[in-house]
């Protein structure tokens, strides 16, 4: 389990429109590296929204957003253009990095168990290391927690 301190384990993934996305290409930028279940869904939508909303001010603040799944690319193409999404969405289809953040668990809905990615969001300091985690996050109030939270770097 990763905790606040540990370096951010690195990674490469597609991104979407084309082109990878490589976590340490951002330093010096602290990065928000928000992991969310699937593309369209309610709560991922909302989420994807108001980071989208607060976008301006993470770039003012010196931070990137990036956004996980195991949506294809093709999914997260269609996602960002029905909602107008300004962020970026990294594809791990494999869940290779999920498992390393922590974020691919065990789920239970309404009985049956089964493996996803639980909602959680870890800011990554431009050192690399990692400043901030929240975990099983609830989507009202988030994306400005962290905006706070990077601010205060």
């Amino acid at each position: 389990m990763l905790d606040i301190g540990s370096p951010a384990p690195d990674f490469t993934l597609p991104r979407d429109g084309g082109g990878e996305v490589t976590l340490s290409a951002a330093q010096p930028k602290p990065v928000v590296l928000y992991f969310y279940p699937k593309d369209d869904t309610p709560g991922c939508t909302k989420e994807a929204i108001a980071f989208t909303g607060l976008a301006a001010k993470f770039e003012a603040a010196g931070a990137m957003i990036i956004g996980i799944s195991k949506d294809t690319v093709a999914k997260h193409d269609k996602f960002i253009a029905k909602h107008d999404l300004g962020i970026a969405l990294v594809s791990d289809a494999e869940s290779d990095t999920c498992e390393r953040y922590g974020t691919w668990v065990e789920k239970n809905m309404y009985g049956k168990k089964y493996m996803g990615i639980e909602r959680a969001t870890f800011l990554i300091g431009g050192d690399g290391k990692i400043a901030q985690i929240w975990r099983k996050v609830k989507v009202p109030g988030h994306a400005e927690a962290v905006l706070e939270a990077v601010r205060a770097l």
